[in-house]
């Protein structure tokens, strides 16, 4: 038996407590992830399961494995993901639209602010310092979570060899839905072999989206329309797998060579907007809509690459509980899993390499770790600390 009543079954309405409560409850937490949340998926999932696991109690380390195993499996952004799964088994339906659009909203409000700037100046404005204060504290909150999840995903020497194969297929560019899905195969081919005897294998077939070279040469720009503006973000919020990189390529392919809309600078800035800012990277689609369309095109674009997730997390939350029951989808799960955490070991020791450039990102790092873990603090204030100490560096 879990900590808690098997989260993996949980459904909305099982949890204790008024159902206004529950959803004031999704409201608060995610409005403050939204604006606190820094570092990419990798850290804001970290974080979630600080808040919902260790704190709040909400899921246990099986039933939020599972939501984010299934998360890794269909395209969107990963942690808003999460958020809405995470609204949903906690306050139903109205927890998942506004999970999801907390997590959302302040991000996407801080991006309109700076693309106002970036416009009217023609400029992207500094935060250089702050990212140095903020990025040695998220290293020590992914490592804490890792470690947690790990101890419920590792299971035995054959799920340990999986995650070690997934960092190393990481490491030599692999593609991440290529490895998570090999591995929750292999995972369920093992723990249910005797039901394959005498029984034939089918081929999985994985839909690929081609992305064109980056050396394309621009095509004659078409003039500007706010359907196509939507039509083209919904399409990569319905397809779209794997890092902000992969985010980069598709919005190269449809804005900069296809249509013409962005220069390569412009699309540029536009990502690091989405990395600087807290909440889902995602939000680079808020600022290319602003420049394209200003409000407008900026509210058009925020819409389309994230309306595909709620739908998707709507339509798949009702079978999430079920998996656990089937051993051949346990199976899986548990493969998934595991894949899952070697993939954000891989992110973390890429984001390691860039964070910790001087001796005193490596203090920030202990201190953070000495605090997380000995003392408890919630988290939040660990990244306003961390972001206070590369202002103060940025200044002298």
């Amino acid at each position: 038996m879990n900590e808690l009543s098997n989260s993996a079954e949980q459904k909305p309405g099982d949890q204790i407590g008024p159902a206004s409560k529950r959803l004031a409850e999704v409201v608060l937490l995610f409005l403050k992830l939204g604006l606190t949340a820094f570092g990419g998926p990798a850290a804001h999932i970290a974080i979630m399961h600080d808040e919902v696991v260790k704190r709040r109690r909400w899921l246990d380390e099986r039933g939020f494995l599972d939501l984010l195993g299934v998360t890794n499996l269909i395209p969107g952004p990963n942690s808003t993901e999460m958020a809405i799964h995470i609204g949903y088994l906690r306050a139903g339906y109205p927890g998942l639209i506004l999970g999801g659009i907390c997590f959302m909203l302040p991000a996407v409000l801080i991006t309109m602010a700076l693309a106002w700037v970036y416009v009217r100046y023609g400029a992207m404005p500094e935060a250089g310092w702050l990212l140095y204060g903020v990025k040695p504290v998220i290293i020590v909150i992914i490592l804490q979570a890792l470690w947690g999840l790990g101890k419920k995903a590792v299971k035995g020497p054959l799920t340990a060899i999986i995650g070690l194969l997934v960092i190393a297929g990481g490491f030599f560019d692999i593609n991440q839905l290529v490895l998570l899905l090999a591995g929750g195969l292999i995972v369920m081919a093992i723990e249910n072999r005797q039901g394959l005897k005498g029984k034939g294998l089918y081929a999985l077939l994985i839909p690929v989206v081609p992305v064109s070279g980056a050396g394309a040469s621009v095509a004659s720009a078409i003039p500007f329309s706010s359907t196509i503006l939507f039509l083209k973000f919904l399409k990569i919020g319905s397809v779209i797998y794997g890092s902000g990189y992969v985010l980069l390529a598709f919005l190269h392919e449809d804005f900069v060579a296809g249509l013409g809309w962005l220069t390569d600078k412009q699309l540029i800035d536009a990502v690091a907007i989405g990395q600087i800012t807290p909440g889902p990277v995602f939000t680079t689609a808020t600022f290319i809509g602003y420049i394209l369309g200003g409000v407008p095109g900026s509210v058009l674009a925020t819409i389309g690459i994230f309306l595909p997730s709620f739908i998707i997390v709507a339509i798949i939350s009702h079978f999430v509980p079920r998996l656990r029951k089937s051993p051949w989808a346990a199976g899986l799960l548990d493969g998934v899993n595991v894949a899952s955490l070697g993939l954000m070991a891989t992110v973390t020791l890429y984001l390691g390499k860039a964070t910790f450039v001087d001796h005193v990102t490596v203090i920030i790092a202990i201190i953070a770790a000495v605090l997380l873990l000995r003392f408890r603090l919630n988290t939040t204030w660990i990244i306003f600390g961390g972001a206070a100490v590369g202002f103060i560096k940025g200044m002298i």
